[in-house]
């Protein structure tokens, strides 16, 4: 699955292009033709993956909710960063992101146009009413990104920010 954007292409992996991401970057780069330059992949990030690996093979027909999208700049292929839904829509239609860019590619405004057309296919999609969206404390360029997508604070719980579309 795809999504485009003016300069982004924003790809669905599938559960062995994860664990290629895992355990052979260079192997998902040729296999998909772009240079990987997003988030470092370790730590609780890597663990983050390595569960969705499992998920995503158990529920197949849904991987698309499960699994990690690569934001794929147009002009020389390389992966800025990455995107994902955090689980399947829950039962009020709402459906949770998160994103993260490689460093050299900050205040780009690549981030604000993934998010805008990740959240734009979710809405599209039946039983999605809503996306949601958690900020941490001080990550102003968090909810700056939000904020030029449309979305609005709606609660603020454990000092997290929840924002909404």
């Amino acid at each position: 699955m795809k999504i485009n954007t003016e300069r982004l292409e924003i790809v669905a992996l599938n559960s062995s292009q994860l664990d290629m991401w895992c355990t052979n970057i260079t192997e998902l780069e040729n296999t998909l033709g772009f240079k990987y330059e997003g988030e470092p992949i370790e730590g609780i990030f890597l663990n983050i993956i390595k569960g969705q690996i499992k998920i995503c093979e158990n529920d197949n027909a849904n991987y698309l909710w499960h699994s990690f999208w690569m934001i794929i700049s147009k002009v020389d292929h390389v992966v800025v960063g990455s995107c994902a839904f955090k689980n399947i829509p829950n039962k009020f239609g709402e459906v949770e992101i998160g994103y993260g860019l490689g460093n050299l590619h900050e205040h780009k405004g690549y981030m604000t146009e993934c998010i805008k057309g990740i959240t734009s296919w979710a809405l599209k999609q039946d039983g999605v009413q809503s996306v949601i969206a958690e900020t941490e404390p001080g990550n102003l360029s968090s909810e700056k990104v939000l904020q030029r997508c449309g979305f609005v604070h709606y609660k603020t719980d454990n000092k997290n920010k929840w924002w909404k579309i």
